[in-house]
């Protein structure tokens, strides 16, 4: 009987022995896989601090040729090294990263449509008449590749709608019946108001009436009018502003030029396009610092663009830069304007939007 005992307590024994290492190795592989994860974990943060100290000195890089560039000259166009993705990556060359690389663009923030400038500030409660006219036109373009698109979303019934959407007031003395105030927004689901103001970023166009998400965002083969337009340019005077809608015929893109020309010679913004880039041996033989070159271009003697609507010279821009590491990613759309110390007469560029 004892030894039977003692057989039992032996095995029993053995079970809660062979429990306990059980338990003891599936701690320590818990263990191990905690700490593995947190291994990858650290290295993830790791890695994307890096990124975006990559991205970020993109950024400067690019911030410094465009201060460079404005100390040498008055005027921005295509022609200058900012806007040379070779050169740009010359400049990008010169930073220093032991692993991953970096990549930037920039472009004019002013060779856009200024949205906001469709209402003239800043009392916002009148419409600028010629602006309006080109907004129609972008439109135009912008609606022509689509096939029964509602009536809301005609040209003029959406620049009526923007419009209303930025003034200051709630009537329809500026738009009449085919723009929108906040009554109709109020009747939506979910319902909102109109900005009543200025407007602070690209995508609230998809809360004005009739501005449909393939027109904003545009498809594969046809870009949106979202990479035409832009919310920047306001001029601040004491406790005023102002948004002038001037747009750099020396930097916009063909449809922003198209938009400057009467309909009948929208045809011929690619002349313009291509007379800025024309070259002899690398180098740029038409020189783009009047605003009336434009005139010089085969075909334009008889066109006339209203001069309150165009410029040569810019201080906004939009810096994108990426940054990248086996498997990961990082980018950032930076928009910057270069201001001028009225102390030192130091030229900085302020960042107006980092994503």
């Amino acid at each position: 009987m004892i030894r039977k005992i003692l057989r039992n307590r032996s095995g029993i024994a053995l079970i809660i022995t062979l429990g306990i290492l059980s338990l003891l190795v599936s701690l320590a592989l818990e263990l191990h896989r905690q700490s593995r994860e947190t291994a990858i974990r650290g290295g993830g943060v790791k890695d994307r601090l890096i990124l975006g100290q990559m991205a970020a000195s993109a950024v400067q890089a690019a911030m410094g040729m465009l201060i460079q560039d404005r100390m040498e000259s008055d005027i921005d166009s295509v022609q200058e090294d900012w806007a040379d993705p070779e050169k740009v990556r010359q400049a990008l060359d010169e930073l220093s990263f032991e692993r991953g690389e970096v990549r930037c663009v920039i472009s004019d923030e002013m060779a856009r449509l200024q949205v906001n400038a469709l209402v003239m500030f800043p009392e916002g409660t009148d419409s600028d008449g010629a602006l309006r006219l080109i907004w129609e036109r972008a439109f135009t373009i912008a609606v022509f590749p689509y096939e029964d698109l509602p009536e809301e979303s005609s040209p003029t019934a959406i620049v009526n709608s923007l419009i209303d959407w930025i003034d200051s007031g709630e009537g329809e003395s500026i738009t009449g019946l085919s723009g929108a105030e906040s009554e109709y927004y109020q009747s939506l689901n979910p319902p909102y108001s109109c900005r009543n103001g200025p407007l602070t970023h690209a995508g609230e166009l998809l809360q004005v009436k009739g501005v449909l998400p393939e027109l904003f965002y545009g498809r594969a083969d046809i870009p949106g009018i979202s990479e035409f337009i832009t919310v920047y340019g306001a001029a601040v005077s004491e406790d005023r502003f102002s948004y002038s809608g001037k747009i750099n015929i020396n930097t916009a893109e063909i449809p922003v030029l198209a938009a400057l020309l009467p309909g009948e010679n929208q045809d011929l913004a690619l002349a313009i396009y291509e007379y800025r880039l024309e070259n002899s041996d690398g180098v740029f033989i038409h020189d783009l610092t009047s605003p009336t070159w434009y005139k010089d271009v085969p075909g334009f003697s008889d066109i006339q663009i209203d001069a309150r609507l165009i410029t040569t010279q810019s201080d906004i821009f939009r810096i994108q830069a990426t940054a990248e590491l086996p498997g990961m990613r990082y980018a950032a759309d930076v928009v910057v304007e270069r201001e001028q110390d009225s102390k030192t007469g130091v030229w900085r560029c302020r960042i107006l939007q980092w994503q």
